[in-house]
């Protein structure tokens, strides 16, 4: 049996994306029953030189949207920006997931090959569709989302493992 690339990137991405969802309904939930202003998560961060807690949100569907588009040789949607509440960030996980549902596998199967060229501080890089995916995309797309997870997590919002992984079927 072999492993498409659909079936290495769009999957994954909606999945993970549903799951980050989940959180920050947990979040919103956490903020309201105990009181807190939902700015004092929006604006966390794991460390003062991180992105806060918005932007990781963000990253992490501009990684699945771009990704799938360049996959699937399409230009990427416009990056995230201007989101400043709990359902603007879930508002947004919802058009990535949709745009990720767009994409079909005909459009990304055999993409192991295409070129694409991405900026990486400041130097136009060039990769191959399936190196990119596996060294540059998924790192970063999981890099974002575990990041925006744990902030929540430090900041006492009751989410574990399981909440990050969600349903294993």
């Amino acid at each position: 049996m072999t492993i498409s690339m659909y079936q290495i990137s769009v999957p994954v991405f909606v999945k993970m994306l549903t799951n980050l969802k989940g959180i920050l309904d947990k979040a919103a939930a956490h903020a309201q029953t105990k009181k807190i202003d939902e700015s004092v998560f929006l604006d966390a961060r794991l460390y003062p030189d991180m992105f806060p807690f918005t932007r990781q949100v963000q990253l992490a569907c501009d990684f699945g949207r771009g990704t799938g588009a360049r996959l699937a040789g399409r230009e990427p949607p416009a990056a995230s920006e201007g989101q400043k509440s709990f359902a603007e960030l879930t508002a947004l996980i919802d058009d990535a997931i949709d745009y990720l549902r767009s994409l079909n596998a005909a459009e990304i199967d055999g993409s192991e090959v295409r070129k694409i060229v991405r900026q990486l501080r400041g130097e136009p890089r060039t990769f191959t569709g399936i190196d990119y995916l596996l060294k540059l995309a998924l790192p970063n797309f999981f890099f974002h989302t575990t990041t925006a997870y744990a902030i929540l997590r430090h900041n006492g919002v009751d989410v574990g493992k399981g909440v990050f992984i969600g349903s294993l079927e």
